[in-house]
């Protein structure tokens, strides 16, 4: 994947609610958000219109519930889309001190907190409070462009050995 080349990375947290991050190739973060989804057959149209209306997609990084990654790489690869799956576990490792990630509960009031710090930095500030499968999403979406090749290593304000 050349560096010059437009497109976007969408990372998912997987659910009926999903949250999801948009970055371009630089790193910035354009988009965030959640949507609730009252059934699966919901969800499936909501993964299209969400690769629809973000354009570009070049990658798309999932986290969460196995059935519900393959309905969304389905959709993502008729778009052209790569995938890359990622557990809970391997982004948290990379992004969390251990500190905070000795629970779950520990685990997404941190991912909550840096995840706004990083909205914050990297342009796509959030006018609420993040959901935390929001916050989620954008964790999973720095793994991802580090992963991707995007990113050569993690911005100051997501690395742990540098904040």
């Amino acid at each position: 994947m050349s560096s010059a080349a437009p497109g976007h990375l969408l990372a998912v947290d997987l659910g009926l609610a999903t949250g999801f991050a948009c970055y371009e190739r630089t790193g910035r973060l354009v988009r965030v958000g959640s949507r609730r989804f009252g059934s699966r057959s919901q969800l499936r149209g909501g993964a299209d219109a969400l690769l629809r209306e973000i354009g570009d997609v070049e990658v798309v990084v999932l986290e969460g519930d196995r059935d519900l990654a393959a309905l969304w790489a389905a959709r993502a690869h008729r778009r052209g889309a790569h995938t890359l799956s990622v557990t809970p576990e391997r982004w948290r490792a990379a992004l969390l001190h251990p500190r905070e990630r000795r629970s779950g509960a520990e685990a997404k009031r941190a991912a909550r907190r840096l995840a706004t710090e990083v909205a914050n930095e990297l342009g796509a500030a959030p006018r609420t409070a993040l959901r935390h499968d929001a916050a989620e999403a954008v964790l999973i979406g720095l793994w991802g462009l580090v992963a991707a090749g995007w990113l050569q290593q993690l911005p100051v304000v997501a690395d742990p050995l540098r904040r």
